[in-house]
């Protein structure tokens, strides 16, 4: 057996353009879920080319367990100046908590200045400089590779200490039971569903493969009820655009679905809702089964139309 020569594209072979490209393939929910992994933490989007000013940062988002702002600036060059005043105002500008500077190259200088940050302001606030890389196996599909290039000192100690000191209600901790044991449930059935880390929490995110939506799964332990819907963060247009085939979606999927709006908000849904009682772990599979079944039909054919929207 040969083995293939590994080597390193440049970037713009792929990401011809800073902002249309590179930030809307970073937006994606599977792609963020990668720089998330390097990282340490979910990052969840709220809004690409966020207004600070007359100035827009690239990608604003959250931590998904704790709402803490998460600033990220992409820059597809060796580092300057300019970008680094950017994500000073920026952090300034949201209050964020974390602020991340995605790079091709960094001088030592820039390194220097953020590492300098990180020693000298207090824990809420946290700088990161990741290198971007693009890597081919003779003529396979490119593939990225974040590399953390200056972090917060003892960054993956704080992280793992603020798990552990964080303490459950009995709703919660049955809560991360549930989907911890929905997640081993789900992969052992070798389904296509993108799943990721779990939470103490009632709502579990799953990506359809476009930034402008998501499905969320529901349990309510107060209304004994669970849901799988599609959430759509911004994107009125998006919402309009998919209910205008309302009848055929609810005939792919076999349900009549709740189609809301929800005018004056910036967030619509399309849910189903089905009975479900989690206090008593024994019904729990048959929870999992149509939770499961509901997000794999919800992502085969919404992600359909929502790619159909996009061109």
């Amino acid at each position: 057996m040969s083995l293939g020569q590994l080597k390193q594209v440049d970037l713009r072979k792929y990401w011809e353009h800073e902002a249309i490209d590179f930030t809307s393939w970073l937006s994606q929910d599977e792609n963020l879920a990668v720089l998330s992994d390097e990282i340490g933490i979910d990052i969840k989007l709220i809004q690409t080319e966020a207004n600070v000013g007359k100035f827009s940062v690239d990608i604003l988002a959250e931590v998904e367990n704790t709402g803490s702002k998460i600033i990220i600036e992409n820059q597809l060059e060796t580092t300057d100046h300019d970008h680094l005043g950017k994500i000073l105002t920026y952090a300034s500008g949201y209050d964020a908590e974390i602020v991340i500077w995605i790079v091709r190259e960094v001088r030592e200088e820039h390194k220097r200045a953020v590492d300098w940050l990180n020693e000298h302001t207090d824990e809420d606030l946290n700088f990161f400089i990741v290198r971007i890389e693009l890597w081919q196996i003779d003529e396979s599909p490119l593939a990225p590779k974040f590399q953390i290039i200056s972090r917060p000192n003892d960054w993956a100690k704080s992280v793992k200490k603020s798990v552990e000191q964080s303490k459950l209600s009995e709703t919660k901790t049955m809560q991360l039971a549930f989907w911890n044991q929905f997640k081993e449930y789900t992969k052992a059935k070798l389904t296509t569903l993108k799943l990721r880390k779990t939470y103490p929490q009632h709502w579990y995110n799953i990506s359809i493969g476009c930034s402008e939506a998501h499905i969320t799964l529901t349990i309510n332990t107060q209304l004994n009820l669970m849901g799988c819907e599609i959430y759509i963060p911004d994107s009125k247009e998006l919402f309009k655009y998919l209910e205008q085939d309302k009848e055929q979606i609810e005939t792919e999927l076999h349900e009549v679905l709740e189609w809301s709006e929800l005018p004056g908000k910036k967030a619509s849904r399309i849910k189903l809702y089905a009975n479900a009682d989690i206090s008593d772990d024994n019904t729990w599979e048959g929870y999992f089964e149509w939770l499961s079944t509901k997000a794999d039909l919800f992502q085969k054919v919404f992600s359909k139309y929502a790619n159909l929207y996009r061109k």
